[in-house]
């Protein structure tokens, strides 16, 4: 394996990153304990159900991190291929009746004993591996796109537009800051945007969810989620009713533990809080793309980017949806939201980002 010459190991970008890391996952675990616990008592007669959980999900998406650490980065470029095509048959297995598990519409999830496994979050962990491989050996444009459009429509058969959104973003910053020819990027940009307004369109699911943010300030039963959504926000004013006091996690606010955390939070930490939390995301961000800056291997550099991208644009369409600035997209906050396989396959990128971070040049 090619030796990477004229820098020496960096640690302290790597300890900045498992700090942010925590810190958003310990925030997330103790949010999922309290926002979930009127619906898990419900469900479940078991307020703890939830948690357990998700506490289950972070450990083992520690020792994953843990591992993944320790090994060479460059070792995934090597099995690339395999990773992605993984992701893809995993993809077309949850569609497959026997295999997928069916939920609200939605066959998302494969049933592995007692557990859940989400197939579209690999796939993002998968993308991001596989285009830092392609940008990396210089192949041709349509080496980008191929996957991309691959992974998209068998994520889109679940349905999940939301998750559709996060992968295509993640693509297309890796693409553009590999340095695709500009046409090609802003043509493949032009018919992803004129494919999801088709999508919208020709599903009545996906209707019903822009009508509802274009008529939120109306009576409407379209309008109920995002109108709970802002009632919990704005119920939080500036310093918030206090942790554990929230109202609006009794069974008003839907998805309260996962995809509408974020309006749980900030009603019972208020504005200031909730502002430090996203400083926290947007830090966390930021020290990767520093760190993708200083390193020298392509590969690394795509994929460091490919993560940023994922976190930053799934917390922004998650957060803006919450406050009615986008439509209610249904994607979970990232290290936050409830969620076995999004937090598993989260702390394993970022496992991947200590490994690179070793070779950082500041």
């Amino acid at each position: 394996m090619k030796k990477i010459r004229n820098v020496k190991p960096r640690s302290h970008l790597g300890r900045s990153i498992i700090v942010y890391t925590l810190i958003l996952t310990f925030v997330g675990l103790l949010a999922v304990a309290d926002a979930s616990a009127p619906l898990a008592l419900r469900q479940f007669g078991d307020r703890f159900f939830f948690i357990k959980q998700q506490l289950i999900a972070f450990g083992v998406g520690l020792v994953l991190m843990t591992a993944f650490s320790f090994i060479d980065y460059r070792v995934w470029k090597k099995y690339a291929t395999v990773i992605f095509l993984l992701s893809i048959i995993l993809l077309v297995l949850v569609l497959i009746p026997s295999f997928g598990a069916k939920f609200l519409g939605a066959r998302r999830w494969l049933v592995i004993g007692p557990f859940n496994f989400q197939p579209s979050e690999f796939a993002k962990l998968a993308l991001c591996i596989y285009i830092a491989s392609v940008s990396s050996s210089g192949k041709k444009i349509a080496s980008y796109f191929a996957p991309i459009v691959l992974a998209s429509i068998l994520i889109m058969l679940q349905p999940d537009l939301g998750t559709t959104l996060v992968l295509v973003s993640i693509g297309m910053v890796q693409m553009f800051a590999s340095g695709v020819n500009f046409l090609h990027y802003f043509v493949f940009a032009i018919l992803g945007v004129l494919s999801s307004i088709l999508l919208v369109l020709t599903s009545e699911y996906r209707r019903n969810r822009l009508m509802s943010f274009i008529k939120h300030t109306q009576n409407s039963e379209l309008s109920y989620h995002i109108k709970q959504v802002l009632l919990a926000i704005g119920s939080g004013g500036l310093f918030g009713v206090g942790l554990g006091q929230s109202r609006q996690k009794f069974l008003f606010v839907p998805e309260s533990a996962s995809d509408s955390i974020f309006a749980i939070i900030a009603e019972e930490a208020g504005f200031v809080r909730t502002s430090l939390l996203i400083l926290v995301f947007a830090l966390l961000v930021v020290l990767i793309l520093r760190m993708s800056y200083g390193v020298d291997d392509k590969f690394a550099k795509i994929f460091s980017v490919g993560v940023s991208s994922w976190i930053g644009m799934q917390t922004v369409l998650n957060i803006f949806s919450m406050l009615a600035v986008v439509p209610i997209t249904g994607v979970p906050l990232p290290f936050i939201s409830y969620g076995g396989t999004s937090l598993v396959m989260i702390l394993v990128a970022v496992g991947i980002l200590v490994s690179i971070s070793r070779y950082a040049k500041f």
